[in-house]
């Protein structure tokens, strides 16, 4: 059982790419309100061409690329990127589109967040990601779909769930609109998990999160 102690200041984070970074974005945007007490000391990105590096260095962040087969394996990767997230003195890694496996070291157990375009356990693990998520939701004719917010574990969209926010399927739904629909909540769901942590009001006993009622963190937008 774990308990995340409130930091009683704005939490560093670590914001990992792999696409054209619409959720580093969101966060960006969500800081700059002032609805998220946050600051991002690094950005890492995982491909050299992907769109979120320029929104990166357009907003003066720290960007560092660092590719997979640049790599002999997982743990040399992984090792490279938290070393760059111990340098930066980073509180917690976010995930934001980040498709590069990651073992997770000791000292980051419990640091690091995914969201996921899907109400896990449903249409997630090794090669569920963005459209083809939605293309699965619709294939299989749910009614429901939405995103889950998750600490990460050293499986693909495993480890213990902090946030889900459900979204319908409608009958003339398409992979883009329902991606568009459930963007919105991941747009809401991702800022409020990290007021969460950065609070301390979250309590993990194994694979379920419990919500410490009565903090710090101010209600959802």
């Amino acid at each position: 059982m774990s308990n995340l102690t409130p930091l009683h200041r704005p939490v560093r984070l670590a914001v990992l790419i792999s696409g054209g970074g619409t959720t580093l974005a969101n966060l960006l945007t969500h800081i700059a309100a002032g609805e998220l007490d946050a600051e991002i000391p690094l950005v890492i990105a995982s491909r050299a061409d992907c769109g979120g590096i320029d929104k990166a260095r357009a907003a003066g962040l720290n960007c560092v690329v660092l590719t997979r087969r640049e790599f002999p394996s997982v743990e040399d990767y992984s090792r490279s990127v938290f070393e760059q997230c111990r340098a930066a003195r980073v509180d917690l890694v976010v995930l934001a589109g980040f498709l590069v496996l990651l073992k997770i070291p000791l000292d980051f157990h419990l640091r690091v967040m995914n969201i996921h375009p899907s109400l896990i356990p449903a249409f997630c693990g090794r090669g569920m990601h963005g459209r083809l998520v939605h293309e699965a939701v619709l294939a299989r004719g749910c009614k429901v779909s939405g995103c889950t917010v998750h600490f990460v574990d050293d499986e693909y969209d495993h480890g213990p769930i902090i946030l889900q926010r459900p979204v319908p399927v409608l009958d003339d739904d398409t992979p883009e609109s329902l991606a568009a629909r459930v963007f919105e909540q991941e747009c809401r769901a991702y800022p409020e998990a990290i007021r969460l942590f950065a609070a301390g009001q979250l309590k993990v006993n194994g694979l379920r999160v419990r919500i410490i009622e009565g903090g710090e963190v101010p209600a959802p937008l």
